[in-house]
């Protein structure tokens, strides 16, 4: 195992032991354990009570972050003709039809989101090998298949993120940067939890969250109290 490096260590001791904070609390004490030497970023982890192999349990959803995540998304759309100009005025950081598609499939993803009109797609789902693993294939569920780019470009700058659940079923997203207040973490923290609980499936029973941590970019997990979360 990886020794921990003595800011870890001085972050993690100001974690009580055995504690399990609220999500004010946590998002709180997440500034303090941050890297004294970067704006770290500030994400949350959680262990959902779902079997994630049955369609009827699968948790995957969007939320707009009331504060954004501190950093600007690269966002590329799949569009021609008045959807591409929509989406170029909309801010989208590359736009384009057979050539946008041509240069993905050829690996090119450094983008954080990518976003298609309808009539694209049957292009665009060749891209699954490029895409999906990396969590980026436009999908109608989260709105990035549409055919208004323009209003998904603005969202996703605007700070939206997605979240899925994982074939362990664990959930992770960000919620903000450290340098933010304690009330814009709380306050991102807040929606990001409400969203992820109102995706409950009627097919999961028992306890629905299971588990759950806040921690900044290296710092130590902030165990989250799970019973107070609906």
């Amino acid at each position: 195992m990886a020794k921990k490096s003595k800011a870890y260590r001085v972050a993690a001791a100001k974690i009580e032991a055995d504690k399990f904070y609220t999500p004010t609390e946590a998002v709180a004490l997440a500034k303090e354990t941050g890297s004294a030497k970067t704006d770290s970023t500030v994400e949350v982890a959680l262990k959902l009570g779902v079997d994630p192999r049955k369609a009827d349990q699968m948790v995957r959803g969007t939320v707009i972050l009331p504060h954004g995540t501190g950093k600007t998304a690269r966002v590329i759309v799949f569009a021609t003709g008045a959807a591409a100009e929509a989406a170029i005025a909309a801010g989208a950081d590359e736009v384009g039809g057979d050539e946008l598609i041509a240069k993905v499939a050829e690996g090119y993803t450094s983008f954080d989101s990518a976003v298609s009109t309808p009539e694209l797609m049957g292009k665009v789902g060749r891209l699954g090998k490029v895409l999906g693993p990396r969590g980026l294939m436009p999908n109608p569920k989260t709105g990035t298949v549409t055919p208004n780019v323009a209003q998904a470009v603005n969202d996703i700058k605007g700070g939206k993120i997605e979240f899925r659940v994982d074939k362990h079923a664990n959930v992770h997203f960000v919620v903000g940067k450290a340098s933010f207040t304690p009330e814009q973490l709380d306050e991102n923290i807040t929606a990001a939890l409400d969203e992820v609980v109102r995706l409950k499936p009627s097919a999961a029973k028992g306890r629905y969250i299971m588990k759950g941590a806040v921690s900044t970019t290296f710092g130590p997990g902030i165990p989250l109290d799970v019973n107070v979360l609906a």
